[in-house]
């Protein structure tokens, strides 16, 4: 086997300590622990992620291939949630570990911070923003403020599915549990209303019902088809088809602003193991064919490189409705594999929404972020906060 890329850190003599101190918690807690039978028990190394190997193996691997940084409460072997030890600390790497709870919705400070820009033309919002990020939810109360709690609250209720009905009833029951003087909002409409500034905004862009083109640009003004005549409108005011668009270039510079996050984006190059296996894009004949072909590109490690994946659905659950949403998904595979298929890394762009798929002519619909793409590949924007541009790397792939 070929060591010479292990560091020097994981070989420390208090790695290997922890090393050995986590096998025997591990075999402690082994669930087949039969004499007739091999103990097995999972791995979490960055080789075998996750799988199960014998106690024998169990250390070697810890050894040679190093642990997933990301396991830090080590529940599969025994340990508490709540629980933290010398041991954990000794095995995993201080200098670059971060907690799983980093992502958490409740770092008020932080995303007042990269909405800051974002706000910068509507700045009675912003100061609603910051009132609400330091007013605490009730007198004496010094764990929340008013938008931390209701953040909580509200990725509760995405998380879970409540509907904003229930997620109402729960409000009011909480203000009336709370002291008299506490801010908590009673409705789940004044939630969103505290929310809408730090959201994704969107547009809404009218279509041809027959899939055509989009009523936008020198098309803006038409009232019908200016391919098949079709009506724009299905009533007086009512659209026939509507792709909703969510643009992207806000949402990468907030990413930049985050330090975690921007840190974690240059993972394929600072912390990605390279020894001629294929465990990430970043080994894949096609990320070198990009950077043989645009090496200027290749060589700036934040550039991203993303996946572009799309499928239809039916958001009502009946199978016999005509009716087919196609929500459109940008992946980022910059980032570490634990990452890089989080809900929070992964970006929703546009939904197309009517009565059948577009089929062939979805290429109508992706104008927009094609659009996006092009100005951050080709001329940037002032709100970049490195000087190399974006490139699309399209893996094809189906949800």
């Amino acid at each position: 086997m070929d060591r010479t890329w292990m560091s020097a850190n994981r070989m420390s003599k208090e790695y290997r300590d922890g090393v050995k101190d986590f096998v025997r918690v591990a075999v402690a807690h082994a669930k087949n622990k039969s004499k007739d039978t091999i103990i097995k028990i999972i791995c979490p190394c960055l080789k075998c992620c996750y799988r199960d190997v014998s106690a024998d193996e169990l250390e070697d691997h810890l050894m040679w291939n190093g642990i997933d940084k990301s396991y830090t409460c080590w529940t599969l072997h025994g340990e508490k949630k709540t629980k933290s030890t010398n041991l954990r600390n000794a095995v995993r790497d201080t200098s670059n570990d971060f907690e799983r709870d980093t992502y958490e919705f409740d770092r008020v400070e932080e995303f007042v911070n990269v909405v800051e820009e974002d706000l910068r033309d509507c700045p009675k919002m912003f100061e609603r923003l910051i009132s609400d990020s330091e007013e605490p939810l009730y007198n004496g109360c010094t764990k929340f403020s008013r938008l931390s709690a209701v953040l909580k609250l509200y990725n509760l209720k995405v998380a879970n599915g409540w509907t904003d009905k229930s997620f109402t009833d729960l409000l009011i029951l909480m203000k009336d549990m709370l002291p008299e003087n506490n801010v908590l909002p009673s409705r789940t409409y004044e939630a969103k209303r505290m929310l809408c500034s730090i959201g994704m905004s969107y547009e809404k862009i009218h279509a041809c019902p027959n899939d055509c083109v989009l009523f936008r640009n020198e098309y803006a003004s038409l009232n019908t088809c200016p391919k098949c005549s079709a009506s724009r409108y299905k009533k007086e005011t009512a659209p026939a088809k509507v792709l909703w668009y969510f643009p992207i270039i806000p949402r990468f510079r907030r990413m930049y602003r985050n330090e975690e996050d921007a840190k974690h984006l240059t993972w394929h190059a600072d912390e990605r193991v390279v020894d001629g296996m294929l465990r990430h894009l970043a080994d894949s004949p096609q990320w070198a064919k990009i950077d043989t072909d645009y090496p200027d590109f290749g060589q700036e490690p934040r550039n991203i490189r993303l996946a572009l994946s799309t499928d239809g659905i039916n958001p009502h659950g009946i199978q016999s409705s005509s009716h087919s949403t196609w929500p459109v998904m940008l992946l980022i595979y910059n980032l570490p594999p634990w990452l890089c298929m989080k809900r929070k890394f992964v970006m929703l762009t546009m939904l197309i929404s009517g009565p059948r798929q577009p089929g062939n002519d979805i290429d109508i619909y992706l104008a927009p972020l094609i659009e996006d793409l092009k100005l951050m590949w080709e001329t940037g924007t002032r709100y970049h906060f490195y000087p190399h541009m974006y490139h699309l790397m399209i893996f094809k792939e189906k949800i």
